[in-house]
């Protein structure tokens, strides 16, 4: 996997098109479709945010990212200006020029079925990548980091009030 946060230039391109749109039978005035005219390209980043927001979006995901990951994005809430924890905390993503890999950790709401919320997860995030980017996506890995239990809830608003 990939540093998120390096410039990474994948390039995406789509297959010329044989025949030339309005193109006369002697092949003057041709036009070319316009993926033919240039060259696209995705950084890691983009991949990681839409991946990080189409896991959010699954019910039963109560939030991203492993101990370090959560612990720093609660400091940083904490903090005046500093923002609420970012959409890519909890996702790694590796993207070559027609494929991509995505590694996500999650935390799981208690009572959700880890089996069936990992599939919609990986089924959203395949989605939503493949959609907005046209990269085929060849695996989603799920780290499942925590269970948020419904008493965990009310100590941290607690603990938020004291502080």
């Amino acid at each position: 996997m990939t540093d998120q946060t390096q410039v990474n230039r994948p390039e995406t391109t789509r297959p010329q098109s044989e025949a030339a749109h309005g193109a006369g039978p002697h092949g003057g005035n041709r036009r070319t479709e316009p993926g033919s005219r240039g060259r696209t390209t995705i950084a890691d980043g983009v991949v990681a945010k839409i991946a990080g927001l189409a896991a959010r979006g699954v019910p039963g995901v109560q939030g991203m990212g492993g101990g370090f990951a959560r612990g720093m994005g609660a400091v940083r809430e904490r903090v005046p200006g500093a923002g609420s924890q970012s959409v890519t905390s909890g996702v790694k993503v590796e993207v070559g020029e027609v494929q991509t890999a995505v590694d996500l950790s999650i935390i799981v709401e208690y009572g959700y079925s880890i089996v069936e919320l990992t599939g919609d997860v990986r089924t959203e995030v395949i989605a939503a990548i493949e959609r907005m980017t046209g990269l085929e996506v060849v695996e989603v890995n799920i780290l499942v980091s925590d269970v948020k239990l419904p008493d965990e809830e009310e100590e941290q608003q607690v603990e938020r009030r004291v502080a």
